[in-house]
């Protein structure tokens, strides 16, 4: 049976990951802060406790998801962002290095690596210079270069991502569609009288969860040593459009208001895939569309007390 890691496994992403690699006859161990079934509680900045997990567990795959993720807080802590998301991963190379070195580890980046692309219609593919324009983007576009380097030093098996929106059921605020989905079932309980927003004019592509751990698992599997790839749907969609989408599916009347303090500093206006390598290369294909992206967020929501 084949062995896999994942960093952040206690997260958002982390568990749909794990049911899927299960799903396909994997046995999984989790690194987290967070503790529970299967999942080791270690400190990814702790160079020593890497080193001993890995050793320890002798994994065939890593899939590094742990990190600092909202582009927001990024500007109030950008010194931590990037010791998060740039030294917990080379810690893991470094132990890789030291003493697993056929394990294949993905690293998870960002589409905001991209930065603005200045009105670009077409969706991009990896051949784009990158550009990065937040801190948060800055760390993970550090970390795909670091990780293009150990796998040209030192021959690793590192794969790296480039991950478009994605969201689901399990999503926390702090990103768009919870955000709007999380509001709406407020004004739908009566706890708030409008739902607050931001930038309603830039345009995101957005993947199911459940389509991008399907992703990472075949390029951890098939993907090329060295290469980013580009994860995401294909089709981009307004702020605008998310929201009237949401809208429609509620059970009341919604006013909006919009909040100067929600708008990013500079926040990309249009950010579109192209998975052409990601599927010459894995045979995927997303499966979901944002439809289903949103009824499973707001009834997630729902259901919350």
């Amino acid at each position: 049976m084949k062995k896999a890691l994942i960093t952040g496994s206690e997260g958002f992403v982390g568990k749909y990951l794990r049911y899927e690699l299960e799903q396909n006859g994997y046995e999984v161990t989790g690194i987290d802060l967070v503790s529970g079934l299967k999942v080791l509680t270690i400190d990814l900045l702790d160079p020593e406790q890497v080193w001993q997990v890995i050793k320890t567990e002798q994994p065939d795959y890593i899939f590094h998801l742990a990190g600092q993720a909202n582009v927001g807080i990024s500007w109030q802590i950008p010194q931590k962002t990037m010791e998060i998301n740039v030294n917990a991963a080379l810690n893991l190379m470094e132990a890789i290095r030291r003493c697993c070195p056929d394990t294949k580890l993905l690293l998870v980046g960002s589409s905001d690596q991209y930065g603005n692309l200045r009105g670009l219609d077409s969706c991009i593919n990896e051949d784009i210079p990158m550009n990065p324009m937040n801190p948060y983007a800055v760390s993970k576009m550090t970390q795909e270069l670091m990780g293009k380097a150990y796998a040209n030093a030192y021959n690793l098996k590192i794969c790296m991502t480039r991950s478009f929106n994605h969201g689901g059921a399990g999503q926390k605020p702090g990103f768009m569609i919870p955000d709007f989905a999380s509001g709406i079932v407020k004004v739908e309980r009566g706890e708030q009288d409008c739902l607050h927003v931001g930038n309603l004019a830039s345009r995101r592509d957005f993947t199911h969860v459940k389509d991008v751990v399907r992703a990472y698992r075949l390029i951890a599997e098939k993907g090329k040593t060295g290469e980013a790839y580009n994860v995401g749907s294909g089709t981009a969609y307004s702020a605008q459009e998310v929201l009237d989408k949401l809208i429609a599916l509620s059970t009341s009347s919604i006013i909006i208001k919009q909040d100067p303090d929600r708008m990013r500093p500079s926040d990309t206006p249009v950010i579109c895939c192209n998975h052409q390598k990601l599927t010459e290369d894995t045979g995927w294909e997303p499966e979901r569309n944002l439809n289903e992206i949103l009824a499973d967020t707001l009834t997630y929501y729902r259901n919350q007390r």
